[in-house]
């Protein structure tokens, strides 16, 4: 058993929990309930949706992963370690081009999202 990979995937499992849960109610409720236009509020409603899937599919890939040595395993973790560092690099760009105070923590995604990457990366070691 890779325990990193185990760490790793709980982790998003939580991280995926989050998403779903405090996403839905202080992201997704006020989008649609907004002023936006229809078609591109629906867009980002599925695309919401779709985040929430990969973020659940990343955890149980990392789990299955810690649970035995399969062919590709390494390269399968490497991909998500980088998959979870990029969506961190975007929340922190995304963060720090906006006019806010403590944009870092503004929006903390990211915090979340870095050690998932970290985990896999170790893990793979």
């Amino acid at each position: 058993m890779n325990g990193w990979f185990l760490t790793a995937g709980i982790t998003a499992a939580v991280v995926a929990a989050i998403h779903l849960i405090a996403g839905g109610r202080d992201v997704v409720r006020p989008l649609l309930a907004g002023n936006v236009p229809d078609e591109p509020r629906r867009v980002l409603h599925a695309v919401w949706h779709m985040v929430t899937a990969d973020l659940f599919l990343a955890a149980a890939v990392l789990i299955w992963l810690s649970l035995s040595d399969h062919p590709g395993s390494d390269a399968i973790a490497w991909l998500l370690a980088v998959h979870f560092a990029v969506y961190s690099a975007v929340f922190l760009m995304v963060s720090l081009a906006a006019d806010w105070s403590k944009p870092l923590l503004r929006l903390p995604q990211w915090i979340l999202l870095l050690p998932v990457a970290g985990l896999a990366a170790v893990g793979t070691v």
